[in-house]
């Protein structure tokens, strides 16, 4: 009999305060869930995108990069992943393949294992470009 193997992908670093608390955790309460929910043994923490980008910069008064570096070092054990919306990656309109290219680069040098796309319009342009 073969095992299948389940993983299972955590999204309270981004989805559950997004959802919950209109993505206001802040660096200081993120730095003491992380520790922790590596220790689970998730194999992906979805941690950055959506509106976690936009929220640490204009209600946190926070650096999202600092952000990311953080979970990284608190959370060495688990992949991490975030949410791209296609092509208006984590603003709200389109952005060049040149940045679309050079911030998902970034993104892979600041911790980013796994990058889920999704388009608001279904468009399957938007998600090409940042695939």
């Amino acid at each position: 009999m073969t095992t299948k193997l389940i993983k299972v992908t955590d999204t309270t670093l981004r989805d559950a305060h997004q959802s919950l608390f209109a993505t206001r955790f802040n660096n200081s309460t993120i730095s003491k869930l992380a520790p922790l929910l590596d220790k689970v043994g998730y194999d992906v923490l979805e941690v950055w995108g959506g509106a976690t980008f936009d929220s640490c910069i204009r209600y946190l008064n926070e650096d999202p990069w600092d952000r990311l570096k953080m979970v990284r070092r608190l959370a060495p054990n688990t992949n991490l992943s975030m949410l791209i919306r296609g092509a208006n990656l984590v603003g709200y309109r389109h952005y060049s393949e040149e940045i679309i290219n050079e911030f998902i680069s970034l993104s892979a040098d600041f911790g980013i294992d796994i990058f889920r796309l999704f388009d608001a319009l279904n468009d399957p342009v938007n998600l090409e470009i940042a695939s």
